[in-house]
């Protein structure tokens, strides 16, 4: 029986991603295991999340004063104790220091909710509505030290209404994160999904600029 891939998810908050990425571990839809969340606040309710799963919950509080870079050779220090195969953001609410990126090339997936290369950044919901756009979406992709720029592995679409509000595109735009997110990290587990010269493959096919072309 093959290793299971060894997964560390790191967020700041409610961790809805998180719990769709525990579900489909137990469900078996992905052939991997959290073996730890870590988040930067204590209060984040993604850490209830993970204890109710039987999951290591860490809280790594930056220290008062504390640049970027030494708190990220502590994060660092943290994933190398749980052996970790695969770094996966949700919702981490910092911005990451090119060694630590560079650690994990190829090894950490965000997800970010707009249409890469649109939006990067932040309150991504409210510029996609004032720009009149009739589309909006969420994206996975690789971690690269361009914030948001690392290439996309997959989209998912939502229509924006005339009449919307951004809870209803938030709410929207949140059930399609949780579809795409754990087939993303299916894909890494089963060694179908890799990163080489700043694009990423899926069996070893150079996907496209949105990522893979899904329109189910």
């Amino acid at each position: 029986m093959a290793q299971q891939t060894r997964i560390a998810v790191v967020i700041s908050g409610s961790g809805s991603n998180l719990q769709a990425i525990i579900d489909a571990c137990a469900d078996g839809g992905i052939p991997g295991r959290i073996v730890g969340v870590i988040s930067n606040r204590g209060e984040a309710f993604g850490l209830t999340r993970a204890a109710d799963a039987g999951i290591p919950a860490i809280t790594l509080s930056a220290e008062k004063g504390e640049s970027r870079e030494s708190y990220d050779a502590r994060l660092a220090a943290q994933l190398d104790a749980l052996e970790t195969d695969l770094v996966v953001l949700a919702g981490f609410m910092r911005i990451l220091s090119p060694a630590l990126v560079q650690k994990f090339a190829g090894r950490m997936l965000n997800i970010h909710p707009s249409l890469l290369p649109k939006y990067t950044g932040l309150d991504t919901h409210r510029r996609a509505m004032a720009a009149g756009d009739r589309e909006h979406g969420c994206s996975v992709h690789f971690v690269t030290e361009e914030l948001d720029g690392g290439p996309v592995i997959l989209q998912a679409k939502v229509p924006i209404f005339a009449d919307d509000s951004i809870e209803a595109l938030t709410q929207r735009v949140h059930t399609q994160e949780h579809r795409i997110y754990p087939l993303v990290v299916k894909w890494f587990c089963e060694g179908r999904l890799t990163m080489t010269e700043q694009a990423a493959l899926l069996d070893g096919e150079r996907l496209p600029l949105q990522g893979y072309a899904n329109e189910e």
